[in-house]
């Protein structure tokens, strides 16, 4: 939850020196995605939130699963594809909107942020 890509790297290389006697495996995970778990500072501050997690993904498949995992040999393919439409469109409902929407558009144009914040913004601010 740092708010700078500098302040994350710190925390991380904290982190990693704690637990690296206990679990070093883990660690040596963690290590190795290092650039991939703190990719999200390159994009919009407004995204991070949704970028730090995979809820909705995951509570979405899960109720697909739940659902279709006893059917699988009952019904046709055709049923379970409706099924799971369904299933999806009914969880969207509940799925939060998109911070920073006016965002994309810039990600999309290969705008670059640092920490959150579009780099050259300085230069449109003067």
């Amino acid at each position: 939850m740092a708010a700078t890509r500098q302040e994350a790297e710190k925390a991380f290389d904290h982190f990693l020196s704690v637990y690296r006697p206990k679990y070093p495996k883990a660690v040596a995970c963690l290590e190795k995605d290092r650039d991939a778990l703190l990719t999200f500072y390159d994009f919009p501050a407004e995204h991070w939130i949704h970028l730090r997690t995979t809820n909705p993904i995951e509570s979405t498949l899960a109720t697909v699963r739940l659902r279709t995992t006893k059917t699988r040999g009952c019904v046709s393919r055709e049923s379970i594809l409706a099924m799971v439409f369904m299933l999806v469109k009914s969880a969207e409902r509940h799925w939060r909107k998109l911070n920073g929407i006016p965002r994309l558009a810039q990600v999309i144009e290969g705008v670059v942020f640092k920490d959150g914040v579009r780099e050259d913004a300085e230069k449109i601010a003067a």
